[in-house]
């Protein structure tokens, strides 16, 4: 029997190799096929190893792509495209003043003042966890609290060394800002404006016969355009619910506060669950176990409570048809690739990798004979 085998494994491995071959023939013969997977291929190799450097372009790309639809909405209503494209692009420059000179300054001002009062916060909670032994002694000894306590002090130390760091890369990050905010408005104008030119060059590299790669983008465009639209309005609204409450109460850094809950919403689940701590910390902090902290707790709450079965099945219905589980892993992979930007563009790119899906041709089942 042990000389049969080897002979067996040898079958085996020739039929694997034979059905991974099968597969390729049967599924690159299609020139529409490769070259959405070279498209694919190229898209996520140039990210990937020029992201930083293009950073400014892709980014620009992005916006101008975003105000895309306003302008057809004024196309529409029979504004010539070139007006169409002044009246965005200066919307657009309003806003972007608005945010830098508006909203930046009272957010610096506020997180300034919640960092020098860092220090008193942690002095209340370390008298607080010092109480746990001799009001929980079953649960906790002082010999852990102590251990938790000298655990908070090396990470607290260790969050100074970083925004040390930070200070002192502060004028690199001014500069960068600065050519960010010459550089990206003008593009975004041009990728506006000569939009067609654009495309038409960008079609010139292109195959005739390219059903399949635009399936794939009227699917994307249709499911990302959606998305983005929903979630703008999402931000702005839960935002403003938050601000209204957090001022209504009392609450310390509402501003700061409203904006972080705001944009939360950008990863969900997961930055629900984040955001959550930081204001009832805070509500803590201020008020302690009071019933100010009791209203402001509940109030978050139907904030959170309202957006996640009203607001967002209003604003996006079936639109990204995704599954939790799908959302979550993209945030996870597509966030370990890009840091931030992969957080903040996990479902997008999750929604363009579904279309792929979607739109690969299926093996057609061969019926078997009787």
């Amino acid at each position: 029997i042990g000389r049969f085998a080897p002979a067996q494994q040898q079958v085996s491995q020739s039929d694997a190799m034979r059905l991974i071959t099968d597969w390729f023939k049967r599924t690159f013969s299609d020139p529409q096929i490769v070259f959405l997977t070279l498209i694919l291929a190229i898209g996520f190799a140039v990210i990937l190893s020029m992201g930083d450097m293009l950073a400014p372009v892709l980014a620009s790309a992005v916006i101008a792509y975003l105000l895309e639809g306003l302008v057809v909405i004024l196309e529409d209503r029979g504004v010539p495209r070139t007006i169409a494209t002044g009246i965005v692009f200066l919307a657009f420059v309003m806003f972007l003043t608005l945010v830098l000179f508006g909203l930046m300054p009272l957010l610096s001002r506020q997180v300034t003042e919640l960092i020098q009062q860092l220090p008193n916060m942690i002095a209340a909670g370390q008298q607080a966890l010092m109480t746990l032994p001799e009001r929980f002694p079953e649960v906790i000894s002082p010999k852990q609290a102590e251990e938790i306590l000298d655990g908070i002090r090396r990470e607290v130390g260790s969050y100074g060394q970083d925004v040390l760091s930070i200070s002192i890369s502060s004028v690199v990050g001014v500069i960068t800002l600065l050519v960010y905010l010459i550089l990206m408005p003008m593009l975004v104008f041009f990728f506006l404006k000569d939009k067609d030119i654009i495309m038409r060059w960008f079609g010139k590299f292109m195959p005739g016969e390219r059903g399949l790669a635009d399936m794939v983008w009227i699917e994307v465009d249709r499911q990302i355009a959606n998305y983005v639209r929903g979630k703008f309005w999402e931000i702005i609204i839960v935002w403003a619910a938050s601000y209204a409450a957090f001022s209504f109460f009392g609450l310390q850094y509402a501003m700061l506060l409203a904006v972080l809950v705001g944009l939360s919403v950008v990863v969900p689940y997961v930055g629900a669950t984040v955001v959550t701590f930081p204001v009832l910390l805070v509500a803590w902090f201020q008020w302690g176990w009071g019933q100010d902290f009791v209203w402001v707790a509940v109030a978050y709450l139907v904030i959170q409570a309202l957006d996640g079965n009203v607001l967002v099945p209003l604003l996006f219905g079936e639109v990204v048809n995704l599954h939790p589980i799908a959302i979550i892993v993209a945030i996870l992979v597509f966030g370990g690739l890009w840091g931030f930007w992969g957080v903040f563009f996990a479902i997008p790119l999750a929604t363009l990798v579904n279309a792929v899906l979607r739109a690969w041709p299926k093996r057609k089942a061969v019926p078997q004979p009787a």
